[in-house]
Order: structure tokens, then sequence, then C-alpha cells
């Protein structure tokens, strides 16, 4: 396994394996890996000859009272795991590589990126469209992998890779759960025993959700107001926004039908966490 540190290693390295013909999978990671992750090499394994994952922290991507500083880095612990699972190559870059000085052009995507987790944190799709640019340019992936938990930052990167004729295939794979539901997150970690229990009550709520709708609901406010009263019962949980909109578009609905998408973001303490449920109602 080779540890690129600039940008030019991980194109020599890549060119390479060009030379031998094989197909190049990538993801792009902030580290702190887990099984979430893991099961993204090991889709990209079956589809691609060379697989690539990106470690960085992108400071573009967070607010100014956001967990930069605190956001986890484990990177020999991250390390260890990518050579048991035989990635190629991880790119591990310091900020000063990515975004030298003077530096000063950005990519925004401009629609599906104002709701839901945009609403909330302004420029942070702005900061993940520009580093994933940089990303798939320096890397030339023939596939990239992205987490189903991260619905809307995947479905962003997909309108940019039409928008801007990137000639790359995106797949997104689903999400990965811990045993009682919550879904696998690096900022997991920064919860405490109490904090954890309470954190199920993102599942809690989708389940909720879920069962309604099988059973017939079809007006969003009901639902939604049924999964706002559960997640209100949880001691310490602030909900940041509980949507169901259009899988698609992003764009809130008034009737569940066709490919939905239930999204919610809460804070415990200052933890913030993300979840979905992606559905087909007739």
């Amino acid at each position: 396994m080779l540890i690129a540190r600039t940008i030019k290693q991980v194109k020599k390295a890549v060119s390479k394996a060009r030379l031998k013909n094989k197909t190049i999978g990538f993801m792009p990671t902030m580290g702190a890996l887990h099984q979430g992750h893991i099961s993204l090499i090991r889709k990209a394994k079956k589809d691609c000859d060379f697989i690539v994952v990106s470690i960085f922290i992108n400071p573009k991507q967070f607010g100014p009272n956001e967990d930069y500083l605190k956001y986890p880095r484990v990177f020999r612990k991250d390390r260890e795991l990518l050579e048991r699972e035989d990635v190629n190559l991880i790119f591990f870059p310091a900020v000063s590589q990515m975004y030298p000085d003077n530096f000063s052009t950005y990519i925004e995507e401009t629609h599906l990126s104002q709701v839901l987790c945009g609403a909330s944190r302004q420029g942070h799709f702005k900061g993940v469209c520009t580093v994933v640019a940089k990303l798939f340019n320096i890397v030339g992936p023939d596939i990239v992998y992205f987490g189903a938990k991260d619905y809307q930052q995947a479905k962003v990167i997909e309108r940019m890779l039409i928008d801007l004729n990137f000639p790359i295939k995106i797949k997104i794979c689903p999400i990965i759960r811990e045993y009682d539901g919550l879904a696998m997150s690096s900022r997991n970690s920064y919860l405490d025993n109490e904090q954890r229990k309470n954190a199920t009550c993102l599942y809690s709520a989708l389940s909720l959700a879920q069962v309604l709708i099988q059973k017939g609901e079809r007006d969003a406010k009901k639902v939604l107001a049924a999964m706002k009263g559960l997640i209100n019962l949880t001691n310490g949980v602030k909900v940041d926004y509980l949507k169901i909109v259009n899988a698609d578009t992003l764009g809130d609905i008034q009737i569940i039908k066709g490919k939905v998408l239930i999204a919610l973001a809460i804070f415990i303490g200052a933890t913030r966490l993300i979840d979905n449920k992606e559905l087909y109602v007739k």
C-alpha cells in the first residue's frame, strides 16, 4: 500500500495503474474510518482494480463554530485498517498541499445544496464541492463511492459531475448501522454513554415514519409531527431539521408519494448527527 502526501505522488501512482489498464476506484474521506467506509471499499474492490482512499479533513467545509479542530484525527489506526482491506493508495495531504497560498477558486452547486444541511450550514457544500472536484482532478477515478447517510452530499456531487462533465461514475451505497440502528458516523465518538443511548432516537423516528406510511398515512405534516413528538421524549436532544422531501429534487412535499426521502438532523449536546431513509411510496 502506497501513502502519498503530494499531488505529484498520487498522479504518478495512478498513471502507472492506468498503463496496466486498471480501473480506478476512489473514496474521499475525512478519516476516523468505520465499517461504513469499509463497506464502500469492499464494493469498490468488486468493481475496480486499483483502490484509492483520501484522508483529508477539509477546513473549507466547516463553519466558524463547527468542529474542525475537534474532528478525530487517527491516521495510524486508519492506515492499519486500510492496509487490512488491501487498499492500493492512501492520499494524505497537508492543508497547504490542497490549498496553497492565494487559493481563491471555489465550486458551488446552487440548488440541491440550499436545503436540509445546506440551510443550517452556510457554505458547507461550497467547501465540499471544491475539495471533491480537486480530488477528482488529482486522482482521475473511473468510479467514486459515497455512503447514503450523507444523501444530500452524494446528490450534490452527482449533480456536479453531470453539470461539469466529469467522466466519472458515482455509486451511492447503503447506510451501515450499529446493532441498535444508529447510523455509523465518525462523530459518534463524541458521544458519552448517555448521549449514545439517546442518539437512537434518530432511527426510532425514521422507523416510526416508515410504519405510519406503510399503514397508509400520506400527509407529510402528520408524519413529521409524530416523529417530532417521539424525538421530544428524549432528553438532551434538539432538532435542527426534520423533513420529508422529494428524493431527487430535495424539495418539500405535502403528500407522500413516489420516491421520497425522510431526513433529519439533531444536536445531542454539541454533537450534530444526521440520518435518513429513502422510500418509494405508491
